[in-house]
């Protein structure tokens, strides 16, 4: 039997913020692929359309059913998207030197943006179970190290640096909220700081350890490793209070920005947006941040509060980092802006937290 206090808990501020979202991103997409002088760049905002429809199923089949079937199903869902990860490695499509997507016809699929969901779900499975007043000690840590290590592994194979590091600290921050003890912070202090320079010289590659060198010096090789930040700074620069205006980029036109309708989305904005458009823009992610550590706060379930806040930690991170990137405050990592860059699997990612989140929401009332 329907029960109609689904309906009353449903959270329609949260589902209107997220279609705005979606509509300021397709906005932002239509301008930024309409200068490209090569065609099939044209339907992409076509193409993001129906992503975004595709998404808005995806986000209705995420909120009907009880998040909690989640919990019941947890390590099948993580080993499943292991296993994708490892099917990337041997049957994904390479592009630009990198394996991150599987082929599935009339699409492409990126298996790693999803996989962070269902490591927040398993991360908010074992956490629900272990939080204790006194905090987490090292051995509790073990497990969740581990749930974390098999996907970064598998993502820094492709390679995917950002998407990999995000998951880190989505894992660092949803461990912060479930606390850990003094004495075993301290330690893992001092094994990241042993970690780090070892990470440097065997994990990272040439060009990445060349992107963090651009970062801390970009003005080293304008033409080069420097051009994708110092072309993203002067178009945010040149937007000034105002902009320039809608579909009046320069810096967009001339296609002096790179994957301006990707990663430097926030570029195309900040350059026709101005600051007030651009600040319009963070207000409004960072009220649906807000909204979904409401809902957090508003749960009464542990595996539902760790779910929301293990989203909202993702969605944080990764409107920081792309931010900071194309602001030359962080280094230049594929990171895509949540809602508004272009992306068929970011999409979904994105659509398919919107969903739990409501799904949260409206089921608060059964453990009051």
């Amino acid at each position: 039997m329907f029960d109609r206090r689904l309906i009353h808990n449903f959270d329609w501020f949260l589902l209107i913020l997220s279609m705005l979202l979606c509509a300021v991103g397709e906005i932002a997409i239509y301008s930024a692929v309409s200068a490209d002088a090569a065609a099939h760049y044209h339907g992409l905002y076509t193409r993001q359309l129906l992503w975004y429809a595709v998404g808005l199923v995806v986000m209705i089949s995420f909120f009907i059913f009880n998040y909690k079937l989640l919990d019941q199903h947890a390590l099948l869902i993580y080993i499943g998207f292991v296993l994708l990860l490892v099917c990337v490695l041997f049957l994904g499509k390479s592009v630009g030197g990198s394996k991150r997507w599987l082929s599935l016809g009339i699409f492409n699929f990126q298996p790693s943006e999803t996989a962070k969901i269902a490591v927040i779900i398993m991360l908010a499975r074992q956490y629900s179970k272990q939080a204790r007043f006194n905090g987490l000690t090292l051995l509790d840590l073990i497990v969740p190290a581990i749930i974390v290590l098999v996907p970064f592994v598998l993502i820094i194979k492709q390679p995917d640096l950002g998407t990999a590091l995000v998951i880190a600290i989505i894992a660092v921050s949803m461990t912060i909220f479930c606390k850990i003890e003094i004495r075993s912070l301290l330690v893992l202090i001092v094994l990241g700081a042993v970690a780090f320079p070892l990470a440097w010289h065997f994990v990272l590659k040439d060009y990445q350890r060349q992107r963090v060198l651009t970062f801390l010096e970009p003005n080293q090789d304008v033409l080069g490793a420097g051009y994708h930040i110092l072309q993203s700074k002067i178009a945010i620069g040149s937007g000034m209070l105002a902009g320039k205006g809608y579909l009046k980029g320069t810096q967009k036109s001339l296609s002096f920005l790179p994957e301006q309708h990707t990663d430097f989305i926030f570029s195309v904005i900040a350059e026709e947006w101005g600051f007030v458009g651009s600040c319009c823009i963070i207000l409004l992610l960072f009220m649906f941040l807000f909204w979904g550590l409401n809902i957090a706060h508003g749960c009464k379930d542990p595996f539902g509060i760790f779910l929301a806040v293990g989203i909202v930690a993702m969605l944080f991170w990764e409107i920081v980092i792309n931010i900071g990137m194309v602001m030359g405050l962080a280094p230049v990592v594929g990171m895509p802006l949540p809602f508004i860059s272009y992306g068929g699997s970011s999409v979904l990612t994105v659509m398919i937290c919107v969903g739990l989140l409501l799904n949260i929401r409206m089921r608060r009332f059964m453990f009051e």
